[in-house]
């Protein structure tokens, strides 16, 4: 009972629609109505600026974090279990209830997730995200090149099959919701991300 309660609030905090509410309260319009229509840090960041942008990409990574931290501090579960409320958070960003199950590309989620989960994982695949957007210049090019690398780091350094596991599935989701900007990527048509 007590997981089943954890995994439904790690749905509903993951399922918080950052980018939306900030740019209603400050800028006063739709953040899904604007730029790529996502609603994660990078559109958010075109749409309504810098502040908002960093303010959407630290509520997003923060979704991430506090289940996993109060599933890994405050209970006594499995790391099965903890797994499993990482998955709830993410999947609460990727589908959100709020927003009709249209959510965004779970990034920022996940690096807060794995922020608790792994992070020597996390300090390394940042070197990846950055290295990639430096060379390329392209954020979903640099996001993709970090989902496809974090399940060989969580392997190598937490050597926990539910870790990976879970990993894997975020992976894949990340990756897969990226399969527009892949589109655009292979055709030249992708936006470049300029500071």
């Amino acid at each position: 009972m007590t997981l089943t309660i954890l995994l439904v609030i790690s749905y509903l905090i993951g399922a918080i629609p950052t980018g939306v509410v900030l740019t209603r309260m400050v800028a006063g319009e739709d953040v899904r109505k604007a730029g790529s229509g996502n609603i994660g840090a990078t559109n958010v960041y075109r749409v309504a600026g810098r502040t908002m942008g960093i303010l959407t990409l630290v509520g997003d990574c923060l979704k991430g974090v506090l289940p996993v931290v109060v599933a890994s501090n405050y209970f006594e579960l499995e790391v099965s279990q903890i797994a499993l409320v990482a998955l709830a958070a993410f999947l609460g960003h990727c589908y959100p209830i709020y927003l009709g199950f249209k959510g965004g590309k779970g990034v920022a989620t996940a690096l807060g997730i794995f922020l608790v989960l792994s992070p020597l994982s996390v300090l390394c695949v940042l070197g990846v995200f950055i290295a990639v957007l430096y060379i390329w210049r392209f954020i979903s090019l640099a996001s993709i090149s970090a989902a496809a690398t974090v399940p060989l780091l969580v392997l190598l350094f937490e050597q926990s099959p539910p870790l990976v596991m879970a990993t894997l599935v975020i992976a894949g989701i990340v990756i897969w919701r990226h399969r527009e900007n892949i589109a655009r990527l292979r055709s030249g048509t992708e936006n470049r991300f300029n500071l």
